[in-house]
């Protein structure tokens, strides 16, 4: 008796997944589909018990709002789109959570794309996705230099750039690394030591580059010496490295790392090699990263406000989707020295 072959489906032969429908929240809150799209559009016209009941169908559902329903409605998709490179790193990280908690103040939610090459090319093709992911404004986190020295984006998106320089092609926001590291070279430098030695960040880096160029010139500008700069890659094993090597020099009283990460290193080689922090070297840092204080000693370092450049990069899109042109394009936010235990007079 022949048997017969069990049939199987295709993957490809599956229905697709229904999702819930504005009906079908409109039937669960016994409200009209009029009134769902109001509150799926966030209008004003609806109570605020009714608003809650359609959120509340929304949720149990599962519904999920028409984005391009939605656009042809109110204009924009809902959403920002942000590239950035090394996420993990401090600062990058706490500008990515600082603008989705700007663009979330704004009703907007962010789509979030990675880079890991530093070219023209592979930032063009991270927006290209963004833009099919229907977003109405980028920010780019420029943090490392690109393969080019000017970027060209596609030129009906709205841009944003943070921690970058495109060649002044796109309104930017940014903190003012010369004016932060100017800080703290001054500060080390009013309490007596003869120069300031430098760990540097890594040579691809805006941040490091300012940073360094800062602390050279206001060493020159005051006819301090300016020893060799030390580069590290912002972890707290580069600034070990380094502190290694300027643990041997008796001349180096001071140094100002270029983050607080190295610092931390540099302050652990200090200690192993017997010479006191701030007694015999004092060290400070910059980004005031959130266990500074809590260093042994806690450490002199630099506070960057990442939840203001968050704010300033949402304005500047929101700017641009609603056609404002007559505000600034270029915003700088002034970071803070925090004077803690870690910096002295050099040793009589």
């Amino acid at each position: 008796m022949a048997t017969e072959k069990k049939r199987t489906r295709s993957p490809r032969s599956r229905p697709a997944r229904q999702w819930p429908s504005m009906a079908d929240v409109a039937a669960m809150a016994d409200v009209s589909s009029q009134t769902v799209s109001r509150v799926a559009n966030n209008r004003e016209n609806v109570d605020a018990a009714t608003r809650e009941k359609v959120l509340s169908a929304m949720q149990t559902l599962g519904y999920r709002p028409n984005t391009a329903a939605r656009a042809l409605v109110t204009g924009r998709f809902g959403a920002l789109g942000v590239v950035s490179f090394d996420v993990g790193a401090h600062g990058n990280a706490r500008t990515l959570a600082a603008i989705a908690d700007a663009a979330r103040e704004a009703d907007f939610s962010v789509n979030f794309m990675g880079v890991r090459a530093q070219t023209e090319a592979a930032v063009r093709q991270a927006f290209q996705h963004l833009m099919l992911q229907s977003v109405d404004g980028i920010v780019l986190v420029e943090s490392q230099m690109l393969d080019t020295p000017s970027l060209h984006l596609p030129p009906t998106m709205p841009v944003v750039v943070a921690d970058g320089d495109t060649g002044h092609r796109y309104p930017n926001v940014d903190f003012d690394q010369a004016h932060g590291a100017h800080g703290v070279v001054a500060h080390l430098l009013g309490l007596g030591h003869r120069t300031v030695w430098h760990v540097a960040g890594p040579r691809d880096s805006f941040a490091a580059r300012r940073r360094a160029e800062s602390w050279r010139s206001t060493l020159a500008g005051t006819g301090a010496p300016v020893p060799d700069v030390l580069y590290g890659d912002w972890t707290a094993e580069s600034g070990y490295r380094a502190g290694r090597e300027l643990a041997g020099l008796p001349e180096v009283t001071a140094v100002f790392a270029a983050n607080d990460q190295m610092a931390l290193g540099l302050m652990r080689a200090l200690h192993e090699a017997g010479r006191d922090v701030p007694g015999d070297v004092s060290v400070a840092g910059f980004d005031d990263i959130a266990e500074a204080a809590f260093f042994q000693p806690p450490l002199t370092t630099v506070r960057q406000d990442f939840d203001e450049v968050g704010r300033h990069c949402v304005t500047l899109l929101l700017d641009q989707i609603d056609g404002r042109t007559d505000g600034p394009r270029r915003m700088a936010v002034e970071p803070a020295l925090i004077v803690r235990a870690s910096t002295a007079p050099p040793p009589s």
